[in-house]
C-alpha cells in the first residue's frame, strides 16, 4: 500500500508528457496553479456536460483542464479537447457555438485573431485550432480580456494544422457571410439534431469521413453533404431518391429540391419556390480534385503535352515577334525615306530654275534668278571696241 501511494503521488507530481506538452507551465504573465486534470477519452465534456459531442463519432482523443493565475492572482481555467483531425474539431466548435445561442448565450464578439477561429461569449473564450477545440473560462465569468490574452497565449503553443475552415464550408455560397452561423457535421446523428423533422436525412450515411454543411439563405436552407467517394455518392443518391417518391406519396415533407452535384448530395429545405431552390443549387460549384497514391501512370502523356503546347507557344510567339519587328522596320523605313526624299526635293527646288534641273546660261542678262554666284560673267567691253566698226567681226572671224 505504501509502494502504490508512493507511485501514485510521483505519477500526479510528474504529468504524462502529452500534458506537459499541451499545458505549459507558465504563459507570459499566466502561470499554472494547479495539476492538470485528464480524462482520456470521456462520455461528457469539461466544456460544458450538456453540450452535444456524439461520443466517439467526433473522433475524441483528449480531454483535459488545467488551471492558471495572472500575475495579480486572477484564476482562469483552459479546457482543451483534442480530436483525430481538424474536421472534428471545427465541427465541435460550430456545434459549442450552436449550443449557447439555442439557450440565449450569444456571443458578444466573433472574432479571427485566436487560433484559427474564435469567438467571446459573456462569460469564456472559445476557438479552435489544428484538431484542438479550446475554451478559456475566468473565475468570476466576467474579464473576458484576461481570457482573451490567456488564450492567445495558448494558441501559439499549438499545431495549426491545415490552417484553415474546412474546405467544404468554403464551396457554400457566400460563404464569408455564413460563416459564422451554420451548421458543419461529421455524423448522421448531429445533422439530424440540428436539422430536425426532415425524415429524407435519415437515408444518408456518414461512412468513409461523410461531411455535410448547411446555412440559411433568407427562407431557404442549404444543405451539402460530401462523400468521400464516387461510390458512397451513387449510392447515397439512389436512397434518397427513392425516398423521396416514398415520401411524396404518404404526403410527408420532402426537399424543395435535390439534385447530385459530383460527390456532392444537395438539398434545398424550405424554399418558397422550386425556382428559388434551384438556383439555390445551380450556385454551388463542385471542385474535384484527383490524387495518386502511387506514381500517376499518365505524367508521361502530360509531360509530352506540355512539352508540345510549350514549344509551339515559344514556335507562335517568336513569330508574332518577328513579324511585328518586320512591319515597324518597314514602316519606319518608309516615314523616314518619305522625309528624305521631301527634303531633298525642296532643296532642289530652292537651288536651280525650271529649267529642268540644269545650269542655265543667263546671257541677255534679263530674265532668271537676281542671284549671280551661279551665272556666267559678262564680258567686259574696252573703250576702244566702242566703235561699231571694231565691234563687227572680221571675215576671218565670221568663218572661224
Amino acid at each position: 500500500m505504501v509502494f502504490l501511494a508512493v507511485v501514485f503521488s510521483v505519477a500526479r507530481s510528474n504529468p504524462l508528457p502529452k500534458v506537459s506538452k499541451i499545458f505549459p507551465a507558465d504563459l507570459g504573465e499566466f502561470r499554472q496553479v494547479h495539476p492538470t486534470r485528464q480524462m482520456f477519452p470521456s462520455e461528457g465534456t469539461l466544456t460544458n456536460d450538456e453540450a452535444p459531442i456524439d461520443g466517439p463519432s467526433l473522433l475524441l482523443t483528449f480531454e483535459a483542464v488545467a488551471d492558471y493565475a495572472s500575475a495579480e492572482g486572477e484564476k482562469l481555467s483552459v479546457f482543451v479537447l483534442e480530436f483525430e483531425n481538424d474536421s472534428a474539431a471545427y465541427a465541435r466548435f460550430m456545434g459549442y457555438l450552436r449550443y449557447l445561442r439555442d439557450r440565449g448565450q450569444t456571443p458578444s464578439s466573433e472574432m479571427d485573431s485566436v487560433g484559427t477561429s474564435s469567438f467571446i461569449s459573456p462569460q469564456e473564450l472559445s476557438f479552435f485550432k489544428g484538431s484542438m477545440f479550446v475554451t478559456v473560462r475566468t473565475e468570476n465569468g466576467k474579464n473576458t480580456d484576461r481570457a482573451t490574452a490567456l488564450g492567445r497565449l495558448f494558441a501559439a503553443t499549438l499545431d495549426k494544422g491545415e490552417g484553415d475552415i474546412p474546405v467544404l464550408v468554403k464551396h457554400l455560397p457566400n460563404w464569408e457571410a455564413t460563416q459564422h452561423d451554420l451548421i458543419y457535421a461529421i455524423s448522421a446523428k448531429s445533422l439530424l439534431d440540428a436539422i430536425p423533422n426532415q425524415p429524407i436525412l435519415k437515408e444518408l450515411t456518414f461512412d468513409g469521413g461523410t461531411e455535410a454543411v448547411s446555412a440559411n439563405y433568407g427562407q431557404s436552407q442549404l444543405l451539402i453533404v460530401e462523400f468521400t467517394t464516387p461510390q458512397f455518392s451513387v449510392d447515397n443518391d439512389q436512397r434518397v431518391q427513392a425516398k423521396i417518391q416514398e415520401l411524396r406519396s404518404q404526403g410527408q415533407p420532402i426537399p424543395t429540391a435535390y439534385r447530385r452535384v459530383g460527390n456532392y448530395s444537395v438539398f434545398v429545405l424550405n424554399a418558397p419556390d422550386e425556382k428559388t431552390a434551384n438556383a439555390l443549387i445551380d450556385s454551388v460549384k463542385y471542385e474535384q480534385v484527383v490524387q495518386w497514391l502511387g506514381d500517376d501512370p499518365h505524367l508521361e502523356g502530360r509531360i509530352e503535352r506540355y512539352l508540345a503546347q510549350t514549344t509551339a507557344g515559344v514556335l507562335i510567339a517568336v513569330l508574332k515577334s518577328s513579324g511585328l519587328s518586320l512591319l515597324i522596320c518597314l514602316g519606319a523605313g518608309t516615314l523616314f525615306g518619305a522625309l528624305l526624299f521631301r527634303h531633298r526635293r525642296a532643296q532642289h527646288a530652292a537651288l536651280y530654275s525650271d529649267a529642268g534641273g540644269g545650269t542655265r546660261l543667263n546671257l541677255d542678262e534679263l530674265t532668271g534668278a537676281k542671284t549671280s554666284h551661279r551665272l556666267l560673267e559678262p564680258g567686259k567691253q574696252l573703250e576702244s571696241d566702242s566703235s561699231p566698226i571694231r565691234n563687227q567681226p572680221t571675215s576671218e572671224e565670221s568663218s572661224r
